[in-house]
This record gives structure tokens, sequence and C-alpha cells, in this order.
């Protein structure tokens, strides 16, 4: 069981070397990088190209530890012992299994996928220590002790918006995905568009990392906001001449809002035109 990459997503060596050190140490692969670098979209991709289910967890910040294991539906219970269902005399009938339930149960090894753990309290790593060490959990009211028939491969996700505890490090293989440099991008372009224009392709490309290179930048643009905005370029029918200024300096690029996604950047970004214009 080894991952090497997909036709839709385009995987560099270290990361298809991170997933395989995972799956090879039977941990759980934590994958940080910046919003949009297609860290959810891995896992969808390992579990397609190694044909195995996936299985989502995408954490809220309210979301807590035992939401993944199971939860004791007990307004239920009492609502039917009122209408004297018969269903209340057993308490298993009000379990409902979570996620990690549910993966550990599964009649085949699963892809399972933690998203984005770092937007929970911070005690929730923590919580799931010992029951993403020891694949199993135990569920006090039936008694009953959980364990995995198969161990999962598991994907968790992190945009480092909190400092994850030590403890629950360890028990990770850890892979940051680094941004793509222009080859590496220019990969991910040809994948989702196979016939754009090559000129419209070196255009947008100079804008776009010329963008992401501005100081004080609060967001930078992501890899998946380049692919949106080459989309709208392409369905509006716009050519690479409109995306520089006549002297080839930088300027506000048509549909700039499917790159810049706040004001404050949007502001900082047009005094720098406005000083690149001064300074002619």
């Amino acid at each position: 069981m080894r991952f090497e990459g997909s036709s839709q997503y385009v995987a560099t060596d270290d990361l298809k070397l991170a997933v395989n050190a995972a799956a090879t140490l039977q941990r759980p692969l934590l994958i940080k990088g910046e919003p949009g670098t297609g860290k959810t979209m891995l896992a969808e991709e390992v579990a397609a190209a190694l044909d195995m289910p996936l299985l989502q967890w995408h954490v809220k910040s309210t979301t807590k530890a035992q939401q993944g294991l199971y939860e004791y539906d007990a307004v239920s219970r009492l609502r039917d012992s009122q209408l004297g269902d018969e269903r209340v005399r057993d308490i298993a009938n009000y379990i409902v299994k979570g996620v990690l339930w549910q993966a550990f149960e599964a009649d085949h090894p699963v892809v399972l996928l933690i998203d984005e753990i770092d937007k929970a309290d911070i005690e929730f790593p923590n919580d799931l220590l010992r029951e993403l060490d020891r694949m199993e959990f135990y569920v006090y009211e039936t008694r009953q002790l959980v364990k995995a028939r198969h161990r999962p491969l598991v994907i968790i996700t992190s945009n480092n918006e909190k400092e994850l505890p030590d403890a629950f490090l360890r028990r990770c293989f850890f892979h940051y995905i680094k941004f793509p440099d222009p080859a590496t991008m220019q990969s991910i372009i040809d994948v989702h568009f196979p016939n754009i224009r090559r000129e419209l392709v070196g255009a947008a490309m100079a804008t776009f990392f010329e963008v992401r290179e501005i100081p004080g930048l609060k967001k930078k643009p992501s890899t998946s906001e380049l692919i949106d905005w080459l989309k709208l370029l392409m369905a509006e029918e716009i050519g690479p001449e409109a995306l520089r200024s006549a002297d080839n300096k930088l300027a506000i690029p048509p549909l700039a809002g499917a790159l810049v996604k706040n004001e404050q950047d949007m502001h900082l970004f047009e005094r720098l035109v406005f000083m690149n214009r001064a300074n002619r």
C-alpha cells in the first residue's frame, strides 16, 4: 500500500514520502500548510489512489473529542420513555456512533480525515491521544470496549491557528506542505486547465507571485485562489495583456477580488500601484 500521487492531485516527492512513512509507522499524518494548499484534498486523493473508503471529521470551534467516538442521546430516550416506547429498555438504541467508531468497525481499512484540528479547544488533541494511539475506547453506557478491526490511515490537517500539544505531536508523523514554486504551480494548473493559453498562465502567475510578495499583506492569495482567478479570466475571455500595465509594471488586475480578500490588503495593493506610477 503505497501512495504515488494521482492524475488529479500534484503531490511532491516529499509529500508522497510523508504519506507512505505515516502508513508504515501506523501513526497519524499531521499536515500543515497555508490555507488553500490542498491539505484536505490530499486525504481525498489518498483514499481514491489506494482504493480505500474515506471518512471525514470536519472540526469546528465547538467540536468535542467525545463526538468523534459516540454520543448518548438522553433527550430521545426520555421522550420515548414518556411515550411508552419499548426501545428505552436497551440503552444501545440511543448511542450515536461517531466517525472514529465508524472507522474502527469498518470491514476494510479506511482513510480517516480529521480536518482543521486547530479550530477546536486546546484540549481536543489531548482528549484523542489514547484512542488514536491504542485504537480502542470504552463505551461506559453499554460497558463495551470498541477496538479497531483495522488501523485506519489517519490524516490530520492544521492551519496553525493554535499550537498543538507536545504529547499529541509525538504521536504523529509531521509534514509541512510548502507553498508551490512556479514549476509545481504550473503542474497544478495543467491538471485543472489542460487547454489553457500559455501566455495567459505566464502573465497570471507573474501577477500572482508578485502580489504574494507585497510586504504587509494580511492574507496572501493561495493556490485555490489562483485556480479560481484563472477560471474567471477564461470565462470572461480576458487576455494576458490586461493583467499588466503598458510599461509592464504591477497594476490592479481585473477580477482582483478573487485574489485579495479583505479591504486592508486591497488598500495596500492600490497604494503600492499608485506609488509605482508616481515613481515613473
